[in-house]
């Protein structure tokens, strides 16, 4: 019979062992790949990808849409009317349209800014269909003491008419779910059950939800269960390493692979857009190798 001393060591080694292979799978799956793996190795498209135009900022948007272009990424988000003719020369699609905004504070839970928004957002639907796009971005705005329930009672009373106005162009208004712990403050939008709640009483398939997984896994966490349930309502998604909000790396908590894998079996159809801010020097190399991790 082994001693007690005996068996701890043997213990201590096959947690070791198990450890090591661990830790390589994990450093595998999140390690940067080679700058000609997305032309050796092209991607499988399961989930369509696209990257938001503000994270690369230093680049403009021709040199972004070239970069992108190669590595198979099919379109560029949050940009407006001004940058479209841009994206369509390189054949990239406008997955997330803004410039109808005014910001992510003065939102639609205000009624201050509901004729400032339904007006903007008025010209700017009929553009979005104009271009052969679908999706436009809104927001809450922060709560400023509103309760949950007077926010979504302020937002339907907003969106309503803009709503109408989408279901006739075929564009899609999408709020964006963002913390309020951490980046956004008093943003009201910041759990899934509550934008969830907003497009219910809208009761349209032209109001839907950006699902930000950085942001939702610092305001609620539980990741892939919520995407399960709450699938109907979401239109986008958007991506970054938790904490930091930088690289899909070895380096944050999320395993994205698995997110991605989930996202696919609700049947999603739309896009994943890389939105965090790169750290490293080689800022294409990062996202060459966000996109291939996110290419399950």
């Amino acid at each position: 019979m082994p001693t007690l001393w005996n068996r701890r060591a043997a213990l201590k080694g096959l947690l070791a062992s198990t450890a090591a292979v661990s830790t390589a799978g994990v450093a595998s799956a999140c390690a940067p790949d080679d700058k000609n793996t997305s032309a050796t190795m092209p991607l499988k498209n399961n989930i369509r990808q696209s990257v938001c135009r503000w994270c690369f900022n230093d680049l403009s948007v021709d040199q972004l849409c070239k970069e992108a272009k190669a590595m198979g990424i099919q379109g560029i988000d949050l940009v407006g009317p001004a940058d479209w003719p841009t994206l369509k020369k390189y054949g990239l699609d406008s997955p997330m349209c803004n410039g109808a905004e005014i910001s992510l504070t003065e939102g639609f839970n205000d009624p201050q800014y509901h004729a400032r928004l339904q007006k903007q957002y008025s010209e700017m639907i009929p553009k979005v269909a104009a271009a052969g796009y679908t999706n436009l971005i809104c927001f809450s705005g922060s709560r400023r003491g509103l309760s949950d329930e007077a926010g979504l009672a302020n937002c339907v009373q907003g969106l309503q008419p803009l709503v109408k106005l989408a279901e006739k162009h075929k564009v899609v208004l999408v709020m964006e779910l963002l913390n309020s712990k951490i980046d956004h403050k008093d943003y009201q939008c910041d759990h899934t059950a509550w934008g969830a709640a907003l497009a219910k009483r809208l009761g349209s398939e032209h109001f839907k939800l950006l699902y930000d997984i950085y942001h939702m896994q610092i305001n609620e966490g539980d990741v892939i269960r919520t995407i399960n349930e709450f699938h109907p309502y979401i239109a986008h998604y958007h991506t970054a390493g938790v904490p930091g909000r930088h690289e899909l790396d070895e380096q944050q908590e999320l395993y994205y692979p698995a997110i991605m894998r989930a996202i696919l079996k609700t049947g999603f159809k739309g896009y994943v857009a890389q939105e965090f801010m790169p750290q490293k020097a080689d800022k294409l190399a990062s996202l060459r190798q966000a996109v291939q991790l996110c290419d399950v």
